[in-house]
């Protein structure tokens, strides 16, 4: 996917800004929330065009897919997409360039994988970040109870902040490191996405899967070469039938490629292919 950003007349291309631009993001007064996004470089920008005629808008209406996706929790969906394009970029948790994609490459990519949840699932996404993939998990699904797990606080911030102004009662934020939380609590599904190499993942996450729990890590094309570099730390650590699978063939024109692993110890988890908007099926 190309990494330009999408620009209104006489709007700077992503040439004109380094990579040390702090941005200042706000929504258009007059436009119904959360439609446009202007995108005008702050006081402190370094590097950035002053002659550039317009500022950047970013447009974040959601795709059709998503209502299919998010059923009638999409406007709260759109919430989160604000959240994300405004302050999340703010913060500096989400390039800018990231904004006029927030709904495919971010939002609808990590919602999808509740497919594989079975309903009722305790769940903690290591290594949060915005809380992808978690927030787009306890959106689409509220029968989920999800614990975000994320050591800075700049971060953690921003999840606060999210789920409170959302009202996500079945999230909670935890800051700090996955093996503080090791001895402490398990979890039915334990998910991350972009975190690290799957051996060192799997050291980090596996001590958090409840027996005949999932483990569901977010991975790219080299799925495959990475579970067999992790073989031995899987099942050193009770993973048991790894496996990676394709899902969201239905609504995205990628699917998302995820790497599942049961957990030994008891009859393992199976994912409900029903796993719709508001936890039905």
């Amino acid at each position: 996917m190309s990494d330009s950003i999408t620009s209104g007349p006489g709007s700077p291309g992503p040439e004109a800004f380094s990579s040390d631009a702090v941005f200042h993001v706000e929504p258009r007064a007059d436009a119904p929330e959360p439609v446009l996004f202007h995108v005008e470089p702050g006081p402190d920008t370094v590097g950035a065009r002053r002659d550039a005629a317009e500022p950047v808008v970013f447009h974040v209406e959601p795709p059709a897919v998503a209502a299919s996706i998010f059923g009638d929790r999409l406007a709260l969906a759109q919430r989160y997409a604000a959240h994300l394009v405004g302050s999340g970029v703010e913060r500096g948790l989400l390039g800018p360039r990231e904004a006029p994609r927030i709904w495919e490459r971010h939002i609808l990519n990590c919602a999808v994988i509740t497919e594989l949840m079975p309903e009722g699932s305790t769940v903690c996404d290591i290594g949060s970040g915005a809380g992808l993939p978690g927030i787009a998990l306890a959106i689409r699904r509220p029968d989920l109870r999800v614990t975000l797990v994320e050591p800075l606080l700049r971060r953690t911030t921003f999840l606060d902040l999210a789920t409170s102004t959302m009202e996500l009662t079945n999230v909670s934020v935890h800051r700090g490191r996955a093996e503080e939380l090791h001895g402490e609590a398990v979890f039915d599904v334990v998910t991350s996405r972009a975190v690290a190499p799957m051996d060192r993942l799997t050291r980090w996450s596996m001590p958090l899967v409840r027996a005949g729990g999932l483990f569901l890590a977010m991975k790219g094309v080299s799925a495959e070469h990475e579970v067999d570099s992790a073989a031995r730390e899987l099942h050193r650590l009770g993973g048991t039938d790894p496996r990676v699978v394709a899902v969201g063939a239905e609504w995205l024109t990628t699917p998302v490629t995820v790497v599942e692993v049961g957990k030994s110890g008891m009859t393992r988890l199976s994912g409900q292919s029903g796993g719709r908007p508001g936890g039905g099926r």
